[in-house]
C-alpha cells in the first residue's frame, strides 16, 4: 500500500510538471508598443559632410533629441488593428511627418490578405484599401527578450534600400505586427529602422478577446502606391529631406 501511494504521488507530480512545461500559445490580445524616434539624429543624417545647416542647429536648441509615442495592436487569428494610444503631450516635433494622428490606423485582414488603413500625410488624408504588404524576410539565429517573450531576429528592406530589423515571438501565433509589418512565424514585438533612427518595441501584453471590426472607409479609396506617387510629385525638389519623409510614410 505504501509503495502504491509513493508511486501515485510521483505520477501526480510528473503529470503536473509535464503540463506546466507545455508551451502556451497566444492567439488573442492587445500589445502596447513604445515608438521612439531620434529626430535630431534623423535630421543630422541628411546633412552633407561638413555642411553647416543653420536650420538643424537652431532646432537642436529647442527640440528634444528623441520623441516617444504609445501605440496599441489588438489581434486575433483573423485580424490585427494598430492605432495611436497616447501622444506624449510634451513632445515637440522637428518634422510634422513625425507627429502622430489619432485618426490613423492600420487594419490587416490576415485571412483575405487585405489591408485597410487611414493615413495623413501633410494636408492629405488617405483612405487606403490594398493587398497586405509582403516582405522578403531573412531569418537569423539571434534572439532577445522583449516584454517577457523570447524573440527571434529577422531582417528585410523597404523602399529598396532601407533596412528594417524585426524581432518576433512564436509564442504569439498571429503572424502580424505594428504598422504594416507582417509575415513572420509569429507576432512582431520589436522593429528597428536604423536609417530613420526609429525603434518600436512592445512593453506589455494584455490577454483579452478584442472585437476587431472591418472598417468602412469614407471618401475615395486608393492603393498604397498612390501615397508614394503623390509624395514624389510634391517633394521632387526636396532632396534628402523628401526622401526621408517618403520612407517614414511607407512604414
Amino acid at each position: 500500500m505504501k509503495h502504491t501511494y509513493i508511486l501515485y504521488t510521483a505520477l501526480t507530480i510528473w503529470l503536473s510538471t509535464s503540463v506546466a512545461a507545455q508551451p502556451v500559445f497566444i492567439q488573442n490580445g492587445r500589445i502596447t508598443y513604445e515608438r521612439k524616434t531620434g529626430q535630431m539624429t534623423m535630421l543630422e543624417s541628411i546633412q552633407d559632410p561638413g555642411e553647416d545647416n543653420m536650420w538643424v542647429n537652431e532646432l537642436k536648441k529647442v527640440m528634444p533629441r528623441i520623441v516617444t509615442d504609445v501605440y496599441t495592436l489588438d489581434f486575433s487569428p483573423e485580424r490585427t488593428h494598430y492605432t495611436l494610444e497616447k501622444e506624449n503631450a510634451e513632445n515637440k516635433y522637428a518634422l510634422m511627418t513625425l507627429k502622430p494622428s489619432s485618426s490613423n490606423y492600420v487594419l490587416q485582414d490576415l485571412v483575405r490578405r487585405k489591408t485597410t488603413m487611414s493615413r495623413s500625410v501633410f494636408e492629405n488624408d488617405y483612405a487606403v484599401s490594398d493587398n497586405m504588404q509582403t516582405y522578403p524576410w531573412k531569418l537569423t539565429g539571434e534572439t532577445r527578450e522583449i516584454a517577457g517573450f523570447e524573440c527571434r531576429k529577422a531582417i528585410t528592406r523597404i523602399c529598396d534600400s532601407v533596412v528594417v530589423v524585426a524581432f518576433y515571438t512564436d509564442e504569439i501565433t498571429v503572424p502580424g505586427g505594428p504598422e504594416n509589418f507582417n509575415g513572420l512565424p509569429g507576432m512582431i514585438l520589436g522593429i528597428a529602422v536604423p536609417r530613420l533612427s526609429l525603434n518600436l518595441f512592445a512593453t506589455k501584453l494584455e490577454r483579452s478577446m478584442p472585437v476587431i471590426s472591418e472598417k468602412i472607409l469614407k471618401g475615395k479609396t486608393v492603393g498604397r502606391d498612390q501615397i508614394s506617387k503623390d509624395m514624389e510629385k510634391s517633394m521632387k525638389e526636396w532632396g534628402k529631406t523628401g526622401q526621408l519623409m517618403m520612407w517614414l510614410a511607407m512604414l
